[in-house]
C-alpha cells in the first residue's frame, strides 16, 4: 500500500508551506500502491486527500483528519511515433516541469509554455493546467484514472475529460484519481504557434509564429520568474500556490457592467480592464487587473505573515511565519474588495482542505 506515516507534517510538502500535520500519509509509488491506499481509506470509510506536489492546496492549520496519499509514482513512456507526431504517456506522479524540460530536449511540441509550473503531470488535466496560451486540453488524448465509485480503472479520451477554462471532469467531484496521463506533442523542434502577447515580444517575434523549443521554454522561464512564479526556497515570493485567482468569466452584459462600473470608480479617461472572447456570449477579463484597481497592489500587506507578492498581484504568498488562517484571511480581504469595487466574486483556484474561503 506504499509507505505509512502517523501524524507526518504537510505544510513542507505544499508550495504555500502552510498546515497541519495528517493522521496518516501513504506515500505511493506505483499504480497499485495508489490504488491500494485509496482503496483501503474508502473501505474503511477514512476521509481521503490526494496530495499531487502540493501545488495547488491550502491545509487547514489544525491538519488533515483522515488519510493523505501522496502520488509518488514514476515513468513516462512513449507509445507510438509517426512522422508529425508522438504519443507520451506521463504517471501521474512525474514532476511536470521535468516532464516539459524532457519533451523540450526531446523535440516534442505542444508543451514548451507550460515551463516552470509546479506540481505533478497527475494534476494537470484536473485544472486543465495552462499558461502563456498553452492547456494541457489542447494535447492530452486520454487521462488513465482510477474510478472510486465502481471500483475499477477507468479510461477518458479528451472529449470524456470535458476541459473547460481551468477545470475538468475530475474537478468536479473526487470520484476518480489520476493514474496516468497520455499526451500528443508535435515533433520538429519547433514550438507551438506563439499565443501570449508578452511572450512574443520577449522573443522579438509576432503572434502565431514558432520558435526553437529551449528559446521558448527559456523565455517563459523569465516570465514566470519576473513574476514569482517559479520555485526557489529562498524567495518567499515564490511561497505560494500561482495564481490565486482564476480570471472571470463573464456573461456579456456583466462584463458592460464591469466596464462601466471601472469607468465610474476610474473617471472615464481613465484604465479599462482586458476584455477577451470567451465564446457563447461570454467575455473573460484578468483577476490581476481588478485586485490592483481595487486597490491591492503588489506587496500588499508586507511584511505579512502573508502578503500579496512583491511582484505579481495574484499571487497569495507565505512570507515565511504564516499560517493558513493568515492567507485566508488575505484572499478574502482581496475578494471582498474586488467584489465591492467592481461586482465581481473572483474564485480562488487553490483547493481549501479543512476550512473555507
Amino acid at each position: 500500500m506504499g509507505r505509512t506515516e502517523h501524524g507526518a507534517a504537510l505544510a513542507p510538502l505544499t508550495t504555500m508551506r502552510v498546515g497541519g500535520p495528517a493522521d496518516t500519509l501513504v506515500t505511493a509509488e506505483t499504480t497499485d500502491e495508489v490504488i491500494a491506499a485509496v482503496r483501503a481509506a474508502d473501505e474503511a470509510g477514512t476521509p481521503l486527500l490526494l496530495l499531487s506536489g502540493g501545488s495547488n492546496l491550502v491545509i487547514a492549520d489544525e491538519g488533515f483528519r483522515g488519510t493523505v496519499v501522496r502520488i509518488a509514482t514514476k515513468g513516462v513512456h512513449v507509445e507510438s511515433r509517426d512522422a508529425d507526431r508522438v504519443l507520451v504517456t506521463v504517471a501521474a506522479g512525474e514532476v511536470w516541469d521535468e516532464v516539459v524540460a524532457r519533451a523540450v530536449a526531446e523535440g516534442w511540441s505542444g508543451i514548451e509554455a507550460l515551463s516552470g509550473i509546479p506540481g505533478l503531470a497527475g494534476a494537470t488535466p484536473v485544472q486543465n493546467v495552462g499558461a502563456y496560451g498553452q492547456e494541457v486540453a489542447q494535447t492530452i488524448t486520454r487521462v488513465r484514472a482510477w474510478d472510486r465509485q465502481e471500483h475499477r480503472e477507468v479510461s477518458f479520451d479528451a472529449e470524456q475529460c470535458a476541459f473547460t477554462y481551468r477545470h475538468s471532469v475530475f474537478k468536479e467531484t473526487g470520484r476518480y484519481v489520476v493514474l496516468d496521463v497520455t499526451f500528443a506533442l508535435g515533433l520538429g523542434g519547433l514550438s507551438a504557434p506563439v499565443a501570449y502577447a508578452d511572450l512574443a515580444r520577449q522573443l522579438g517575434v509576432e503572434l502565431g509564429e514558432r520558435v526553437p523549443l529551449a528559446a521558448a521554454r527559456e523565455a517563459v522561464l523569465v516570465q514566470r520568474g519576473n513574476r514569482g512564479m517559479v520555485l526557489d526556497e529562498g524567495d518567499h515570493d515564490t511561497w505560494s500556490c500561482g495564481s490565486f485567482f482564476t480570471n472571470p468569466i463573464l456573461p456579456t452584459a456583466q462584463m458592460d457592467a464591469l466596464v462601466a462600473r471601472a469607468a465610474e470608480r476610474l473617471g472615464p479617461e481613465g484604465p479599462v480592464p482586458p476584455v477577451f472572447p470567451a465564446g457563447d456570449g461570454s467575455a473573460k477579463t484578468s483577476a490581476a487587473w481588478l485586485i490592483d484597481k481595487a486597490g491591492f497592489g503588489k506587496g500588499h500587506r508586507m511584511p505579512g505573515p502573508a502578503a500579496l507578492s512583491t511582484k505579481h498581484t495574484l499571487a497569495i504568498t507565505n512570507r515565511g511565519e504564516a499560517t493558513a488562517a493568515d492567507v485566508a484571511d488575505l484572499a478574502r480581504e482581496v475578494r471582498d474588495g474586488v467584489q465591492a469595487a467592481f461586482g465581481v466574486t473572483l474564485v480562488n483556484e487553490p483547493v481549501f482542505v479543512g476550512h473555507s474561503l
